[in-house]
């Protein structure tokens, strides 16, 4: 089941809240007295993990948990790039279970969320490596813990919801709190370490659209590792619908015709996790900042533009 992004939390009586974690998003499967995790793509991710799988052999056979699987680092804030290179990091790795979906061979979907959670409770031993994900009832609270400690944003979630899978009925919803997304890339200016910096846009429809060019966010290792992995897209054509521009704006980070000269084109195949200040009426990020890669999203889906942050000037 996916969440439905929103401009604002939704409260009221039969909402609860939890963290939005950044991580990847996997399903622990225990059949045969084997746990085995899946990815929302249907990617077997046991072995890459096998710690995790480990930690959740306490499971019931014939059970499924639906859950977030997270890298801390030293200030115990979620970070994708250390869960990329979790060969490091594996002691920083937690798995937080939200929801339930079979238990002991029987489906419990039609459970409202409320009773999953119970059985959750019930199934899951928390350990070093797994746990249960905060839930609050109070939505003000969730708020200001994400800003206080600079985390992504808030789930809420309908107590009385059952679990459908694949949808996003709106009965589960997400909201950012500190401005960040994820963009497909189209391309990037190369240097000597591999990239300079990338160009990133957002659909409108079918048409990609830029956004930026962000240079901010890397360190030779990071310009290295994403020039690796990005290399094979290249193409020959601009993916981008509105280039060139006329200017390099007032941040300099605008691609004219000159600019394109520079950069190698890609499928548009990738997808970032960017942070910025505003997202301006003119469709240009102001100070974005690269992230990391993210690649357990589906570059086929729109990545479109929330309108409250289009009211930035």
């Amino acid at each position: 089941m996916e969440c439905l992004p929103v401009e604002k939390i939704p409260q009221g009586a039969g909402w609860t809240y939890e963290l939005k974690l950044d991580g990847y998003r996997l399903e622990a499967v225990k059949t045969s007295g084997k746990v085995s995790l899946y990815s929302r793509r249907g990617h077997d991710h046991t072995q890459r993990f096998d710690y995790i799988a480990h930690a959740l052999k306490s499971l019931p056979d014939e059970t499924v948990i639906d859950g977030e699987l997270v890298a801390l680092d030293e200030q115990g804030h979620p970070s994708f790039n250390l869960l990329q290179n979790f060969r490091s990091a594996a002691s920083h790795i937690t798995y937080y279970a939200f929801d339930v979906l079979i238990h002991n061979g029987k489906s419990v979907m039609e459970l409202p969320l409320s009773e999953r959670r119970v059985i959750l409770e019930e199934v899951l031993q928390p350990t070093a490596h797994n746990g249960l994900s905060h839930v609050s009832s109070r939505a003000p609270e969730m708020v200001q813990f994400v800003r206080t400690h600079r985390l992504e944003g808030v789930i809420a979630k309908r107590a009385n919801s059952r679990y459908q899978p694949g949808k996003r009925t709106g009965l589960w919803t997400k909201t950012r709190i500190n401005l960040a997304q994820e963009f497909v890339i189209g391309g990037y200016i190369p240097s000597h370490l591999g990239i300079d910096s990338i160009a990133v846009g957002f659909y409108k429809g079918k048409d990609l659209h830029f956004a930026a060019r962000v240079r901010a966010g890397f360190v030779p290792a990071t310009r290295s590792q994403v020039f690796d992995t990005l290399k094979h897209l290249k193409r020959a054509r601009c993916p981008f619908v509105n280039l060139p521009e006329k200017t390099e704006g007032r941040w300099g980070e605008g691609f004219t015709a000159e600019k394109m000269k520079e950069a190698a084109w890609l499928k548009p195949e990738a997808v970032a996790l960017i942070e910025f200040l505003e997202w301006t009426r003119a469709d240009q990020l102001r100070h974005a900042k690269f992230i990391s890669l993210r690649d357990d999203k589906d570059p086929g889906k729109s990545f479109g533009k929330l309108k409250e942050w289009s009211d930035n000037e």
